[in-house]
């Protein structure tokens, strides 16, 4: 079973987001908060695998409880984060992002989206596919000079230098498999050594590094 603590200011979004999750034979909501602080001590308390954060809450807003969350070892370890927005370019999604969110989610996407999404992000994925993420990125990438390339991008092969470039671009396991002509589980090797080399919790951390370090460029 996914474990998901929802946290939004709104009870009419907290109760239908949390009837919908709780009518899947594999998702039980643990928890709900209607404030960032709520957030952060449901989430310490109860360790969830996925908690559905809103960008705008009373009290702490959804960027600091996740900043929060993620500094908890055990929430480290265990739980992951999908921002609820209702804009598609939110200042905020992108630095929770670079806080370890593993993704963000329109609050008015379809029923199924949600449920894909907590499924993919409890499995250890990362909301990166959808066109509307790799324009936030891109859009908010923009703002910032580019960094020389970390030190870190040095200890990559060539190969995983190629699938990070081919992540940051949005491009899911089967699709950059497809496009280097090799099995999806060699894709998923080559993932874990980036993100293991790059001390990264996931996708999201290593698109955010790949446009940060330069390696990939807005527009390109």
């Amino acid at each position: 079973m996914i474990s998901c603590l929802i946290a939004d200011d709104q009870a009419m979004v907290r109760d239908g987001f949390g009837a919908l999750l709780g009518a899947q034979d594999d998702i039980t909501v643990v928890g709900l908060a209607a404030d960032g602080a709520e957030a952060v001590k449901l989430a310490r308390e109860l360790v969830p695998d996925v908690v559905l954060m809103d960008v705008r809450m009373p009290v702490m807003d959804g960027l600091e409880a996740t900043r929060q969350i993620l500094l908890t070892p055990a929430n480290h370890e265990r739980s992951r984060v999908i921002m609820l927005t209702t804009f598609d370019l939110d200042e905020y999604v992108y630095e929770a992002l670079r806080s370890g969110a593993s993704g963000f989610l329109l609050k008015d996407s379809p029923g199924d989206d949600l449920v894909r999404a907590v499924r993919l992000v409890a499995a250890g994925d990362a909301l990166l596919a959808p066109s509307v993420t790799r324009r936030l990125i891109s859009d908010f990438s923009r703002q910032r000079h580019a960094k020389a390339p970390v030190a870190a991008l040095e200890a990559l092969t060539p190969r995983e230098r190629e699938v990070l470039e081919l992540i940051a671009r949005g491009l899911s396991t089967a699709e950059i498999s497809q496009t280097l002509v090799v099995a999806p589980q060699t894709t998923k090797s080559h993932v874990g050594h980036i993100l293991a080399k790059l001390n990264l919790r996931d996708r999201a951390q290593a698109v955010v590094v790949a446009y940060e370090s330069g390696l990939v460029r807005p527009g390109e």
